[in-house]
């Protein structure tokens, strides 16, 4: 298959025996886009996934992210939190595009903002996170196809971009160290580094 059908940041690639197909594991910052038939896979605490995809083209793609620490309103278009969130969104939207795929015909399934993280409960991470994803695809008119969202569990989700299916397994009796860890350097990350300018959607001719 054409390098054209895929676009990744920082991609963990392996062959799953479960599925007997092709996997990408998305990790916090990072995205997969892609027009193979394969699976992608993500574990999520306070974080939030958002798989995307064009169901007439089978073109699908799925990100993680965490909005900032913030005292600024999420919903403010101008505050550094929803920056951060719509550029993870469009920059997921962007490849899409740039791919083959309609943003008029993009569906939308989103999972995670669990409350899993007791050192950033007070800032309510994982709810503003999930409200933050379902704001964004109502004002950008994208169709909310399914959701997984809240509760206290860490979820693990498989999303199939070819035919838009989605299973989600909560982890209700695993340690959830790794998961926890795993955000909290990412939100350290995150708070350090900052939201380059907008980006521009790829409008193709």
């Amino acid at each position: 298959m054409s390098e054209s059908f895929e676009e990744a940041l920082a991609p963990n690639l392996y062959f799953d025996r479960n599925f007997n197909i092709d996997a990408a594991k998305i990790l916090p910052g990072e995205y997969y886009v892609t027009g193979r038939d394969m699976v992608l896979v993500t574990v999520l605490g306070s974080c939030v996934s958002a798989c995307i995809r064009d169901p007439q083209k089978r073109i699908g793609g799925m990100n993680h992210f965490m909005l900032p620490e913030s005292n600024s309103d999420p919903h403010n278009p101008y505050s550094l939190s929803a920056r951060y969130g719509t550029y993870a969104m469009e920059i997921l939207i962007n490849q899409l595009i740039k791919l083959g795929a309609r943003r008029a015909y993009l569906e939308a399934k989103v999972f995670g903002g669990g409350k899993v993280m007791q050192s950033m409960t007070s800032a309510n991470v994982g709810e503003r996170n999930a409200e933050f994803v379902l704001d964004y695809l109502e004002t950008e008119r994208i169709r909310l196809a399914a959701q997984d969202l809240l509760d206290i569990y860490p979820r693990k989700v498989y999303y199939f971009p070819d035919s838009g299916r989605a299973l989600v397994k909560r982890l209700r009796t695993v340690h959830n160290e790794t998961i926890v860890n795993r955000e909290s350097e990412y939100a350290v990350r995150i708070r350090k580094s900052k939201v380059e300018g907008d980006i521009d959607l790829f409008v193709p001719e």
